[in-house]
């Protein structure tokens, strides 16, 4: 767990990639996870490997990325909003390890082509966002560095973030802590914890909203890992179970 924490504080959006390969054991440790959620969720992950076609041109990423010749596309039923959590949720658990592995990562939404993306899908499923990895240098280019400002707004403070009905105990200050280094849409900070009768929720006002369920997901794993471990139920406004509570 404290490689995920320190994940937390190192991950920034990249979008400037190496043309190195990652290494084959990076490679393996991603599969095996994306195999290992695809035979357990009804939603799915693909591994896509030297291949930027979905990337590559300014008409397809608006030059907001360069180099991207591996992704993960996250596919799912897109008005299912549990498939779209889990996929936020899973999403991110992947993103955190492959920065504890030093790599580089960005979640992306719409600069990108999903039509060009070599996936196979089902009926009613599409590719609904992607995210990239890869190597990339170890401190970020001065066009990274205007991109983060131009589409990011200052966090949220804690205290914005959770409502009580009593004191706080120190590991939900501390899972906050992580909640407000999540990743969302444009860092807009939707999710809304709660701590009541010594019980801990998370919801967004508007669960169907572009993104919102994405956002839970993400949310909702900081938590876990912060607090020091747990199990959170997928739904809207569903429980936290921590370890040992």
């Amino acid at each position: 767990m404290s490689n995920l924490l320190n994940a937390i504080e190192n991950r920034r959006s990249r979008r400037k990639y190496l043309p190195a390969l990652m290494k084959e054991s990076d490679i393996d440790v991603l599969a095996a996870f994306i195999a290992e959620f695809n035979g357990n969720e009804n939603a799915k992950m693909r591994l896509v490997l030297d291949n930027g076609d979905a990337f590559n041109g300014f008409r397809k990423s608006y030059g907001m990325f360069s180099g991207v010749k591996n992704y993960v596309a996250l596919i799912c039923d897109k008005t299912n909003a549990l498939h779209l959590e889990k996929l936020g949720y899973y999403g991110e658990w992947l993103i955190l390890n492959a920065t504890a592995r030093g790599l580089g990562t960005c979640w992306v939404g719409g600069t990108f082509d999903r039509t060009a993306c070599p996936v196979d899908l089902a009926k009613g499923e599409s590719v609904v966002c992607a995210i990239t990895v890869g190597n990339v240098q170890p401190e970020r280019s001065i066009k990274e560095k205007l991109i983060h400002g131009l589409t990011h707004r200052k966090s949220k403070k804690i205290e914005q973030m959770y409502t009580s009905d009593r004191p706080v105990p120190d590991w939900f200050l501390s899972g906050m802590k992580a909640v407000q280094k999540a990743p969302s849409a444009v860092n807009r900070q939707p999710v809304m914890f709660s701590y009541k009768d010594e019980t801990v929720t998370a919801a967004v006002k508007n669960i169907d909203g572009e993104g919102f369920a994405f956002d839970l997901g993400i949310a909702k794993l900081h938590f876990e890992i912060g607090s020091g471990g747990g199990t959170w139920e997928f739904g809207n406004g569903t429980e936290f179970k921590r370890n040992g509570g």
